[in-house]
């Protein structure tokens, strides 16, 4: 089968197919990305955001058969580069001037706002950990070593004694199964 194939296969439901399409293009999109950032840390976790989002963009059917699953997952990769150099930018913090201060501002209105947006993140995080503690072990582990413990999936691989491809693999899994709950008891997992 060709990349396209195997692609629109695991849009159908096919798990196997999507695991032949990355062992495939691994390679290939991992050197792309090492080739631009030069860092092999900063590249596996660069890797490993790039297979996520194109689990999630063949999940919702973002993809069409242009005969180029190659371009397109590098213009993923491409994407989650310019985000991650964007974000770093945007981590410098600058203070202003003394003048611009805006800490006496004591609106009622932007205060509830504020709360409100709170009280709905706090309830969204409750709802994730739920979902979370009904998956299988190995899944919960790697749901919470990743977005609880933030580390990367070479650390999450290396702590629990398995291949990346393996973590990978157990994220993969673990979002169709917390998709398929957050749906089964209609939960809105969005964040304000």
């Amino acid at each position: 089968m060709s990349d396209e194939q195997l692609a629109l296969s695991y849009i159908e439901g096919n798990n196997r197919a999507f695991d032949e399409l990355l062992s495939r293009n691994q390679d290939r999109v991992f050197t792309y990305i090492m080739c631009i950032v030069k860092n092999e840390d900063l590249a596996n976790d660069l890797f490993q955001e790039t297979f996520l989002k194109v689990i999630t963009k063949l999940q919702n059917r973002q993809y069409s058969d242009t005969g180029k699953l190659y371009c397109w997952i590098t213009r993923i990769a491409h994407n989650v580069i310019i985000d991650y150099y964007r974000h770093q930018k945007n981590d410098k913090v600058v203070d202003g001037p003394k003048e611009n201060d805006l800490s006496n501002i004591r609106s009622a209105a932007v205060l509830g706002d504020n709360r409100e947006t709170e009280l709905l993140n706090n309830q969204t995080m409750k709802d994730l950990v739920a979902l979370m503690n009904m998956l299988p072990e190995q899944q919960r582990t790697v749901v919470y070593m990743r977005y609880f413990q933030n580390l990367s999936f070479k650390e999450i691989a290396e702590e629990t004694q398995v291949s990346i491809n393996t973590s990978l693999g157990r994220m993969r899994y673990a979002l169709i199964n917390m998709r398929k709950l957050s749906r089964e008891y209609d939960i809105n997992l969005g964040l304000e």
